[in-house]
């Protein structure tokens, strides 16, 4: 009797550790597991504002796959996802074609741009290894050429960024730390250098502890940021955005509004909302036995406030256990489990030592916070790797 075939798309938070604990729940001869992703590495999307403001090297978010996962049990593929043809098993590569029993879609997420003209096509986003170094290259470039210029503009050295959620807040806040270091290295005057984050809703962190957002926007004021709140993006052009009343002149403009999922799903015939399929409890998709969803392509409701849970990276590596209990269990012929989110915390960076964070009932603020994010990130890389991953690429120093 042939070996059932696993094969899961992506190589994100969901995807990897998916990979990672089937070869753990399963045995040696059970399963024939294949893991597909576009690159040969897998990489930290919580870090991914550090290496685009330039405070971190952006070597340090990715580590390459064949050294976390076990290659005797699972086969990686390099090779970028076309189609699914969920009707005949099948996933369409660019160089070629993949046969399945049992289908792991963690494809990741796209940006929103929520139909606004010119974002596509001047707004730089923090999506992915190689979208955060255009990021810094582009910042590092505008400083450098500032003095070059024989009338250099204001806009050269004003970077919006639209959307005061996780993302935004978290380079502005590594933002905020690298501009004094630009300037001193540049020569150019701090004065002249806007840090401006455009937000439509009417706060930053909407829905965060109302205490702990008020120490945010005090902290990154101090040190220079502008907040426009309830102030949405009309559009973005070549010069900057325009606003509702005024237009501001920008050569940066930084897109961190919201995500949606992995347009491949949608295009490929599920049912979805925003590219993210409404799963069922035990995360198979609705109608489809042997499909399941993870990460940003999931969408799970919180029966308590009617609401979508946040597709974070902690919800991701939780539903990637539950998900490869269930493939062993359908495997084995018994029952598939219920996924529960447990959410554990949330802790947002602000820069260099500063972070707020709610673990619990318990409010954290600047060093602590930081400490706890960093402690976050470490017990990641200890459930995909162990201690030899966190030696590697964790962030060791806490204070």
């Amino acid at each position: 009797m042939s070996r059932p075939k696993i094969v899961i798309l992506g190589a994100g938070y969901g995807g990897i550790m998916t990979a990672t604990r089937l070869t753990k729940e399963l045995g040696m001869n059970e399963a024939e597991i294949t893991l597909v992703n576009k690159h040969n590495y897998h990489y930290q999307t919580t870090w991914l504002h550090e290496p685009a403001a330039g405070t971190l090297h952006h070597d340090r978010t990715r580590m390459p796959i064949k050294d976390v996962i076990d290659t005797n049990r699972i086969n990686f593929v390099q090779d970028t996802v076309v189609s699914i043809d969920d009707n005949t098993k099948t996933v369409k590569l660019e160089n070629g074609e993949l046969a399945y029993d049992y289908l792991v879609i963690g494809l990741g997420f796209e940006s929103e741009t929520f139909g606004i003209p010119g974002v596509k096509d001047y707004a730089f986003n923090i999506r992915s290894v190689n979208t955060v170094r255009k990021i810094r290259e582009h910042i590092e470039y505008l400083f450098a050429s500032y003095n070059n210029e024989p009338n250099p503009s204001d806009s050269m050295l004003t970077i919006v960024v639209a959307g005061a959620g996780f993302t935004g807040i978290e380079f502005i806040g590594e933002m905020a730390d690298r501009i004094p270091e630009l300037c001193a290295e540049f020569d150019v005057p701090r004065e002249r250098v806007r840090l401006i984050c455009a937000e439509a809703a009417p706060t930053v962190l909407p829905g965060f502890d109302e205490e702990l957002v008020e120490y945010a926007v005090n902290l990154l004021e101090s040190k220079g940021v502008e907040f426009m709140l309830g102030t949405p993006i009309k559009e973005v052009t070549a010069d900057g955005v325009v606003l509702e009343e005024e237009e501001i002149k920008a050569d940066t403009i930084v897109w961190t509004t919201g995500i949606r999922g992995n347009s491949i799903v949608e295009n490929s015939g599920f049912e979805t909302m925003r590219g993210r399929i409404k799963v069922e409890g035990d995360l198979r998709a609705p109608g489809k036995d042997h499909v399941f969803i993870v990460g940003d392509c999931a969408l799970i409701i919180n029966e308590e406030i009617n609401r979508p849970y946040p597709p974070t990276a902690q919800i991701a590596i939780q539903q990637a256990f539950t998900v490869a209990r269930n493939l062993k269990a359908l495997i084995n012929g018994t029952k598939t489990e219920t996924f529960v989110p447990e959410i554990k915390g949330t802790v947002a960076s602000l820069g260099k030592g500063e972070a707020i964070g709610k673990v619990g009932n318990k409010k954290l603020y600047g060093a602590t916070a930081a400490a706890m994010k960093k402690i976050i990130d470490n017990r990641y890389l200890f459930l995909l790797g162990g201690i030899p991953l966190v030696v590697k690429k964790g962030k060791l120093k806490l204070f």
